[in-house]
């Protein structure tokens, strides 16, 4: 068997290249398959050449060289292969940024529970033993590329969402990075206060949409240098309820998270916020939350209408406003994470504009 791009079980000939006239582009998922006995590779293709491009290889160095020119979607790779061992070639593929996030799957005659621990160890994802069980090979392929899907899902999302809140900053003339840290704040508090890691990390895509509602202010008055009047605060006031208008009512556990957030992140803990006037623990605990990353990571940066607070100035006002302006609580956990929030600052530090 030659190491290359197996045909589908149709093909007489080999396939047009994409893009010509004529010629659907093949958007199956690839998978590279390694092992140095042909009669295996022969045993996997007919299982998956159906359902998936097929790139094949019988050494590591092969393996990592088909890696290298076109990452693929999944690995089926042998363990014990002369030379390079399937334990080093995994090693390898997950030190390339390149095929970091590639499922690793080893088929392998060694069935100890070492041999699998090492192979986990090594950062497979799963472990199948031979013979293989087609039908089992089509199951775990189809999950691990489902998970992988998912996973891209999440991070997609993520962008979106940050995109659109750093959409609500800069309406506001607030550029740089303060959706990102004030999003990784409210996180770190979340997790303080008892939310799951599922959870915080809602918080963490739900805090950066908190003031999208900024779109649908006006600009005379978003952007005006100056205090604005009591006409102007009524209409500013709108942009929680407007932010809760654009995220709108979804399923999705974060989306909900997410409208709560931009509904609520203006209330005070004495009830002297808006839009509604809750108080106290009547305000969801995320809004509450991101009203405190917020305030921190507004005051200890510049912004065109005043300079940066310190560090210390800044803590003051979260401790006289506690039980005011702010949940008590949350005031407290995030000032026991105040080195965190400092390294999370650090970490996103908003560039220096020229002039």
């Amino acid at each position: 068997m030659t190491d290359t791009t197996a045909p589908t079980p149709s093909a007489t000939a080999a396939p047009a290249a994409a893009g010509e006239a004529g010629a659907p582009r093949d958007t199956r998922p690839r998978l590279l398959l390694v092992d140095d006995e042909p009669a295996n590779l022969q045993v996997l293709r007919l299982i998956l050449q159906g359902s998936y491009r097929l790139a094949f290889a019988r050494d590591g160095e092969k393996a990592l060289a088909l890696a290298q020119q076109e990452p693929p979607d999944l690995v089926l790779l042998d363990v014990m292969m002369p030379g390079m061992s399937g334990l080093e070639v995994c090693r390898r593929l997950k030190a390339d940024p390149a095929t970091a996030q590639v499922p690793v799957l080893f088929v392998s005659a060694l069935s100890d529970p070492q041999h699998e621990a090492d192979g986990f160890a090594a950062g497979a994802v799963d472990y199948i033993t031979k013979p293989v069980s087609g039908p089992i090979v089509v199951a775990r392929v189809r999950t691990h590329l489902s998970l992988v899907a998912a996973a891209a899902l999440r991070a997609s999302r993520m962008a979106i969402v940050q995109c659109l809140g750093r959409a609500g900053e800069y309406r506001a003339n607030e550029t740089g990075l303060h959706v990102v840290r004030m999003s990784h704040f409210s996180q770190l508090v979340g997790r303080a206060m008892g939310m799951d890691a599922d959870e915080a990390d809602d918080l963490l895509n739900a805090a950066a949409m908190h003031d999208v509602g900024k779109i649908g202010i006006p600009d005379a008055i978003l952007l005006k240098p100056g205090p604005l009047d009591a006409a102007e605060w009524d209409c500013m006031r709108r942009h929680p309820a407007i932010g809760a208008e654009i995220i709108g009512e979804h399923p999705d556990r974060m989306l909900q998270m997410a409208r709560r957030v931009a509904l609520c992140h203006h209330e005070k803990w004495n009830g002297k916020g808006y839009p509604a006037g809750l108080a106290g623990t009547d305000i969801p605990l995320e809004a509450r939350i991101v009203a405190v990353a917020d305030v921190f990571d507004a005051l200890t940066s510049v912004r065109p209408y005043k300079p940066a607070w310190d560090i210390d100035r800044t803590v003051r006002l979260l401790q006289d406003e506690a039980g005011q302006h702010f949940d008590p609580a949350v005031v407290q956990h995030f000032l026991a994470h105040l080195p965190e929030a400092l390294a999370i600052r650090e970490r996103w530090a908003d560039v220096p504009q020229p002039g």
